[in-house]
């Protein structure tokens, strides 16, 4: 049985977000699982890491209809969304590469 994307995707996301406040504090990432897209009709997962300081973003989707993938991209908090993602497999997503993007985009 294959273990739920969204829930793989909230543990990593959880693991980078303790390992980045222990070593960052001024980061401080905000990570919010979003609904708006299924309550819109598309069949989509969204989570988005936030940093209030930078007002950056890293929106990360999880696409029905493009299992395994794992859609990315880095926007302003006031861009929400924009058109161009970035893909990669989801297999080769883990916590401490999500440290590294947020360390990077928002330290």
């Amino acid at each position: 049985m294959h273990e739920d994307p969204l829930k793989s995707l909230s543990d990593m996301a959880s693991e980078a977000h303790t390992r980045i406040q222990a070593a960052h504090q001024h980061i401080n990432p905000v990570v919010e699982v979003r609904r708006g897209m299924r309550d819109a009709g598309i069949p989509a997962d969204v989570m988005t890491i936030d940093c209030l300081r930078t007002r950056r973003r890293i929106t990360l989707i999880l696409h029905d209809e493009q299992p395994g993938a794992l859609l990315y991209q880095f926007v302003t908090m006031e861009d929400e969304v924009g058109n161009d993602f970035k893909q990669m497999a989801l297999a080769d997503m883990n916590a401490s590469m999500l440290v590294d993007w947020v360390q990077d985009y928002f330290g």
